[in-house]
């Protein structure tokens, strides 16, 4: 019995071991730090480096410690739209209380033609999903005849809500842009957890300005879908994420803060 144990004993650890290189091989993973129903209720703290954020992904969107603006992940590359409008190269050392990340390998490329606004585009890429119930995420490029965002400005304690923030927080509109929308199609059932459907912030080709998406129009874009299969979701520890009161989030007030 000894003698067998001995010899089960490595197999099985190279099975584990390989097991979990596997696991950290697989870059098919949506990444996600927080939720959006704590960011609802005012939790702005960052927890999050960004250099850490980067170690998850090389695409996705968020925002900042103390909610300072909207992030844009794009190539590796972590930009911070702030309150003006303008994009910054954001510092790896900057923090994000929200952030959803993955390393982008798209599965499908769609072209998309005529798109009147943001809910027109909404209908025809939900047309072309293999399926509305997996998790995706988009990397959009084209010229944009319009398009509208919007940004939200560092807040101070104590913190309000963000329904209380986006009341009053600044847009921005750019004509005939040409640019990247970066984001993610989620299903229903992540809702409280995340935005349910789409979420998508714009950058431009230069990496001058962008922000939240609001609206679009266009006459063609190119669409970069990737399906991903696991999701993997980190909570902060302490602070204001185990004193606040967080509640699921009201699918009505989610719409407001979106659009």
């Amino acid at each position: 019995m000894r003698t067998i144990r001995s010899l089960l004993l490595p197999a099985l650890l190279l099975i584990a071991v390989s097991g979990c290189v596997a696991l950290r091989n697989n870059r098919d993973i949506l990444f996600q730090t927080s939720t959006i129903s704590a960011l609802l209720e005012g939790v702005y703290d960052g927890h999050l480096t960004c250099k850490e954020l980067k170690k998850h992904g090389d695409t996705g969107i968020g925002t900042f410690d103390r909610l300072d603006g909207e992030m844009v992940l794009l190539d590796g590359n972590v930009y911070q739209v702030k309150a003006d409008g303008a994009a910054y190269a954001a510092d790896d050392s900057l923090r994000t209380p929200f952030a959803v990340a993955t390393f982008f390998e798209p599965d499908h490329v769609l072209t998309v033609r005529d798109v009147k606004d943001y809910g027109h585009l909404h209908t025809q890429l939900d047309a072309m999903l293999p399926t509305k119930n997996a998790l995706y995420a988009l990397r959009i490029e084209g010229t944009f005849s319009y398009i509208r965002t919007r940004s939200v400005p560092r807040q101070t304690k104590p913190y309000p809500r963000l329904i209380e923030v986006a009341r009053s927080q600044p847009t921005f509109e750019y004509r005939d842009v040409k640019g990247t929308l970066i984001g993610f199609r989620l299903p229903d059932y992540m809702e409280g957890v995340n935005v349910r459907g789409y979420h998508l912030h714009f950058i431009d080709s230069e990496r001058m300005y962008g922000g939240h998406l609001l609206e679009c129009q266009a006459d063609s874009i190119e669409v970069h879908l990737d399906r991903m299969s696991q999701f993997h979701m980190t909570l902060p520890e302490g602070g204001d994420f185990d004193t606040f009161t967080i509640k699921a989030a009201e699918p009505e007030e989610v719409g407001k803060i979106e659009r």
